[in-house]
């Protein structure tokens, strides 16, 4: 029996739920079970009415409102412990149409990806701006970059299907949105990633998420770079130590020969500059390799974690 759980966090989306709902497959091929899961995140408005109404399966209640990222690590855990063997994400909004959903799951069925990402193909999409559309394209870009992750083409679309192993392997660390955190776990342990082209809805309302396209970018930078510092520690040390260790020469050369043409007087700011910022290019050295110990022990932490999960929520 295979399970399906299609899981929609959701905060005061009364008057879009029924759209996001209505669409939902009733059957899919190679599927025996179709469930619909709510994490309710803190709604004030009448979210939970209209989804009792129709007839979700499952309303997950958050204390408060306690985020995007926080909702889907509540989400799959419960959606594992229910014996969900694929779990889709997509949002309340009605940004994705479920009409996709049995495209999205179709590599994971066929054994050919642990998740899969629904491509908006956004530079395509009418009511995104040139400036929305560009640092949309850079943003996919800088992860895949980081990731590694070379069918990555949508890196912050939320329509995503996931396998039970990779619900597994996942481990939720950013309160702020989870895909750009899970696309750069997924990349360091090698789960596969694949993508689909999808369209999307109209917009029917601006983003909870974020209130500018500014925001979304500091946010998205900061969550990448300390995704990517807690698995790679040790590369970015490294080069933080050999730039700042390359500058530091700079003004050190510049007092030598000074020195050894004999006019190294009133020159001596150069030597103490260039020392100290060799002095901190040690510190990075430092720095990457104590933080490359502490990733090796997160990944033995996170693999006994995993078999964990797999005598909790079985194989």
């Amino acid at each position: 029996m295979t399970k399906l759980v299609i899981q929609i966090p959701c905060f005061n989306e009364e008057k879009t739920l029924p759209s996001v709902l209505k669409e939902i497959p009733k059957s899919i091929p190679k599927i025996d079970i179709i469930e619909v899961q709510i994490v309710n995140d803190g709604s004030s408005d009448n979210t939970v009415a209209v989804a009792k109404e129709l007839g979700v399966h499952t309303i997950i209640e958050n204390t408060g409102n306690k985020g995007l990222g926080n909702s889907f690590r509540i989400g799959i855990e419960y959606a594992l412990k229910n014996g969900a063997d694929i779990l889709v994400n997509t949002d309340g909004d009605n940004q994705y149409p479920s009409k996709y959903i049995p495209a999205l799951i179709q590599p994971i069925i066929n054994k050919q990806a642990d998740i899969v990402v629904g491509n908006r193909q956004t530079n395509k999409i009418q009511h995104f701006s040139p400036v929305k559309k560009f640092f949309q394209w850079l943003g996919t870009e800088v992860t895949k970059f980081l990731s590694g992750e070379k069918d990555m083409d949508d890196a912050v679309s939320g329509f995503r299907a996931y396998s039970k192993e990779a619900l597994k392997e996942l481990n939720v660390t950013s309160d702020f949105s989870y895909v750009l955190d899970t696309t750069v776990q997924a990349a360091n342990k090698r789960l596969k990633l694949v993508s689909v082209p999808i369209e999307t809805n109209a917009p029917t309302r601006p983003s909870r998420l974020f209130s500018s396209i500014w925001q979304h970018i500091r946010k998205s930078a900061t969550d990448i770079i300390r995704v990517y510092s807690m698995y790679q520690p040790l590369k970015i040390f490294i080069w933080l130590g050999v730039i700042t260790f390359i500058i530091g020469l700079i003004p050190i050369i510049r007092f030598v020969i000074f020195y050894f043409n004999n006019d190294a007087s009133g020159k001596i700011q150069s030597l103490i500059l260039g020392a100290m910022l060799i002095i901190i290019s040690v510190n990075f050295f430092a720095l990457g390799i104590i933080g490359d110990l502490l990733a090796k022990n997160r990944k033995l932490i996170e693999q006994i974690s995993k078999r964990q999960k797999d005598e909790y929520y079985g194989d």
